[in-house]
């Protein structure tokens, strides 16, 4: 009979643990290539709610002009954009400046609140194409004397 050779069987776990170290690194490959695609639609999604929110801002600011007789004065800082009631319900005083966004799941809104008596608080919402993409910014625009300045921010968080 013939003797087996103590190294006959040791091909076979070499190759095996080859195919396991390629397999966890495909693995690892995929799962970051997923990743990188979410952050992008993300990114994406976040942009066009951005550039809607914008978009409505520069229209509101506009409209100001023909609307100043109509908006009522308060001499207190404006709140009611960060209530709920004010862009969404049969209630809402929000306006939408467009008809339709493309690619977004509704239509920017905007909100124009007189602070003190010749201020104005621009406040806009900007959506994409989820839910949870939704963009925020506001413009406030003193005029004194003919002549206006604009101060822009961006609201971090939603305020509902």
């Amino acid at each position: 009979m013939k003797r087996r050779s103590p190294t006959r069987g040791a091909t076979l776990l070499i190759v095996l643990i080859l195919a396991a170290m390629m397999l966890i690194t495909t693995g690892a490959w995929l799962q970051t290539s997923l990743v990188a695609a979410r952050t992008t639609i993300a990114a994406r999604e976040r942009v066009q709610a951005f550039h809607a929110a914008d978009s409505a801002l520069i229209r509101c600011s506009r409209m100001l002009d023909l609307a100043l007789p109509s908006i009522p004065q308060s001499k207190d800082e404006p709140s009611r954009w960060r209530a709920k009631a004010s862009f969404e319900g049969p209630s809402a005083a929000a306006i939408t400046p467009f008809a339709s966004w493309p690619y977004a799941r509704r239509a920017p809104q905007c909100l124009i609140e007189s602070w003190a008596d010749t201020s104005y608080l621009i406040t806009a919402r900007g959506f994409g194409a989820t839910a949870e993409s939704e963009a925020w910014l506001q413009l406030r625009i003193d005029i004194a004397e003919g002549a206006s300045a604009q101060h822009w921010r961006r609201v971090v968080a939603r305020p509902f």
